[in-house]
């Protein structure tokens, strides 16, 4: 889903990285590498999964490490953020809690709030490609695409946006279905 919300706004002139903060925190000089992307950067989006409820701990160590050099610093551009946080349950409803607390890094980091987006039944997607999954992606696609125009408008993330990535790819019993099936022939393996 990053990689398309960062195809869709290259499309629209802007210049764009993807940073993956464990291989990054995990080099030498890697806090200084992410300080700098991040202080150089017109808007900060974070995708990432979610775990037991919350943010991956990687991804808190990145947001003190970003709070913490910026913090009793006047920033010297605007900045914006979003996130985007995507569970393997069902329900998207699981990911509202990392969305907030993203939300409460970008006050407190000096970064402009736009927006989270939330997705249920991650695993659906399972890192493929959204083009490759056709119909089963529409509102994921659709949600995003509107998220790029908002950014390019300099524009908060719209509540249809939000909506349609909530919306789940899948009735919940069948999804329940194929996870359980799933989880039998790993367990049998």
């Amino acid at each position: 889903m990053g990689d398309y919300l960062l195809e869709g706004l290259q499309k629209n002139g802007f210049q764009t990285s993807k940073i993956n903060i464990y291989k990054l925190l995990a080099s030498d000089n890697g806090s200084e590498e992410l300080i700098n992307a991040v202080n150089t950067c017109d808007i900060l989006i974070i995708s990432s999964p979610l775990h037991v409820d919350s943010t991956p701990a990687m991804v808190v160590r990145a947001m003190e490490i970003i709070a913490g050099s910026r913090r009793g610093k006047k920033q010297v551009k605007n900045q914006s953020m979003l996130a985007i946080c995507n569970c393997g349950i069902p329900e998207a409803h699981q990911n509202h809690t990392a969305l907030s607390i993203y939300r409460y890094f970008a006050r407190d980091a000096g970064f402009a709030w736009v927006g989270g987006l939330a997705l249920g039944g991650g695993g659906s997607i399972n890192g493929q490609p959204l083009a490759k999954l056709g119909g089963r992606a529409k509102n994921v696609i659709r949600s995003l695409d509107l998220t790029v125009a908002a950014l390019v408008n300099a524009n908060p993330i719209q509540e249809e946006a939000v909506n349609l990535m909530e919306k789940f790819i899948f009735p919940h019993w069948l999804y329940l279905l194929f996870g359980n099936i799933g989880w039998r022939i790993q367990a049998r393996k």
